[in-house]
């Protein structure tokens, strides 16, 4: 596959479409966005980009009419647009497709995108004239759809087409995509690039936002960093690189870690022959079938997949939260027992995907949060029951440790978990999985399940994250990387393998994969390898260098 369609020039030099004069939002004692101008041309993307907190939900909020600015105003095609109203701003012409779909899957795509564009005292609905109107917007941008198909039984591609749709329904002139292809297959963002250069050619204007650098370098005309709540850079896109958008983003040059060949991995950590589990209610594709893997000692095993697809699964069975079926699974030679406690014991360590749901508990303090999953261990608890009585000097000690050692900022030890920011909150669980508590005399984690450990933290948090696997893996480590960013995939995974419906490929050295081939796995087909097969030979990889480039 090569490189994705580019949007086109824009083609409109005329007064802009979208104008924001000096707004300003506080919360409080927090300035989110501080007098920031922008403005949008007709057929023009402009990127918005910014680490967490800079202020792009908060400013995209306003011009959608969630918030009301405490100063400034917003000019949409020459009108004052009325602060604070959604119904305004979708009749002004501003659109919004959200990260996470906002969908009813018992419904079809026409009543979805029909929902909210008829007055409930109407005595009937439009139905035929709501059809005929979908399938002209569908034909004239590209967008492919069956107006009767169940939205439930449509692909993650297809579902942010009926999201897209649902916005050219209602006449919408200024799109705001926000992480548009977060889920999606290559071959699916593609798809969505080649779409955007239709609608640019249309006169639609775009507010793309999105943390992968390189796909906003190709779709966009023009690129806006936030930082802090400011607008602190605006460029072409032509002729800026990643690097100078990282730096600005954070206000220092940022270099992450990466994959280099040539270190021989060491013995076999963790094995998986023919694993089967039944699937939760909640999704039917969250269940493992005949999944065959090996993890060794000093490496990464990156999977790809569309989320929900037995990665959840995959990693609960390796953490002790579910027990198997069918099959066998040994740690160390031994049979993997379904007990989180007990693993946590013989050097597995978990970065769950939910930090909030799972990760740490909200309303407890820091320091607590820090030896959670080791309160029973003799480090931390004494009496004649594990974990009856809590040694909080030593806890508290140990949690001082994390702390520092991953920097993890905040209320300090004694303020609730929750009142971490998200890279603050990821950098306390990855202390806790990875810091081995008492004297130093522990061992270090034998094996590490990170499942999506930097999904939603900004580059700088990102970084540090993939910076510890690294070093961890380095350090002797038998790593599994279960991400949906392909980019994180292929820049951290010595071996890779994909994930479809709970059934995995045969994991082979990175350097043996195509983005066009991780793609079609990712879509279900078999690009040469066999589905829950046992695994190629590990790859031999050396300690990642430091790179300048983010």
């Amino acid at each position: 596959m090569g490189e994705p369609a580019a949007c086109p020039p824009s083609a409109e030099a005329g007064p802009p479409v979208l104008r924001l004069r000096g707004i300003t939002k506080r919360f409080g004692p927090l300035v989110a966005n501080d007098g920031i101008d922008l403005t949008l041309a007709r057929g023009e993307v402009l990127a918005l980009l910014g680490e967490n907190g800079a202020g792009k939900s908060t400013l995209m909020s306003i011009l959608f009419g969630h918030y009301r600015a405490d100063a400034g105003h917003i000019e949409v095609f020459g009108q004052p647009l009325p602060p604070g109203q959604p119904r305004a701003s979708l009749a002004a012409g501003i659109g919004m497709v959200h990260q996470h779909f906002t969908l009813a899957d018992n419904l079809s795509v026409l009543d979805n995108v029909m929902l909210g564009s008829e007055p409930l005292w109407q005595p009937f609905s439009r139905r035929a004239a709501a059809r005929a109107r979908l399938l002209d917007v569908s034909a004239r941008f590209g967008l492919p759809v069956a107006p009767d198909a169940r939205v439930g039984s449509l692909s993650v591609g297809e579902r942010q087409r009926v999201e897209i749709l649902k916005a050219l329904y209602r006449g919408a002139r200024i799109l705001i995509l926000d992480e548009p292809t977060a889920v999606l297959t290559p071959q699916e963002s593609e798809a969505l690039f080649h779409t955007l250069a239709q609608m640019v050619a249309q006169g639609l204007s775009i507010v793309f936002i999105s943390h992968k650098l390189g796909e906003v370098l190709r779709v966009s005309h023009r690129i806006a960093v936030l930082r802090q709540g400011r607008l602190v850079a605006e460029a072409p896109a032509r002729g800026t690189t990643q690097g100078q958008l990282a730096q600005w983003m954070v206000g220092h040059a940022v270099e992450v870690a990466a994959r280099s060949p040539a270190r021989a991995v060491g013995a076999p950590v963790c094995t998986l022959d023919d694993v089967r589990t039944q699937a939760l209610a909640r999704s039917a594709h969250d269940a493992l079938q005949g999944v065959s893997l090996t993890l060794h000692a000093g490496e990464i095993v990156a999977i790809a997949g569309v989320s929900g697809n037995g990665q959840v699964a995959l990693a609960d069975v390796l953490c002790g939260v579910r027990a198997p079926t069918g099959g066998t699974a040994t740690l160390l030679g031994a049979p993997l027992a379904a007990r989180p406690t007990r693993l946590v014991a013989q050097g597995v360590a978990r970065i769950p995907e939910d930090r909030h749901a799972v990760g740490v508990v909200g309303d407890l303090p820091v320091w607590e949060n820090a030896v959670s999953e080791r309160l029973s261990s003799r480090w931390f608890s004494r009496g004649a029951f594990a974990g009856f009585w809590i040694r909080r000097g030593v806890a508290r000690q140990h949690a001082r440790r994390v702390a520092e050692t991953f920097d993890v900022r905040g209320g300090g030890l004694d303020a609730p978990a929750r009142s971490l920011s998200g890279g603050n909150m990821q950098k306390l669980i990855l202390g806790r999985a990875l810091l081995p508590p008492g004297d130093g005399t522990q061992p270090a984690p034998r094996l590490i399940v990170a499942h999506q450990p930097t999904w939603g933290l900004d580059i700088g948090a990102v970084t540090f994250v993939q910076r510890q696997l690294v070093a961890a893996r380095d350090a002797g480590a038998a790593v599994l990387l279960i991400s949906d960013d392909l980019d994180e995939v292929l820049a951290l995974g010595d071996r890779v393998a994909v994930m479809h419906a709970g059934h995995l490929s045969e994991a082979r050295p990175a350097e043996g994969w195509t983005r066009e081939a991780i793609g079609l796995a990712m879509a279900g087909a078999d690009p040469g390898g066999a589905r829950g097969s046992a695994d190629a030979a590990p790859a031999t990889v050396a300690p990642a260098p430091e790179s300048d480039t983010p």
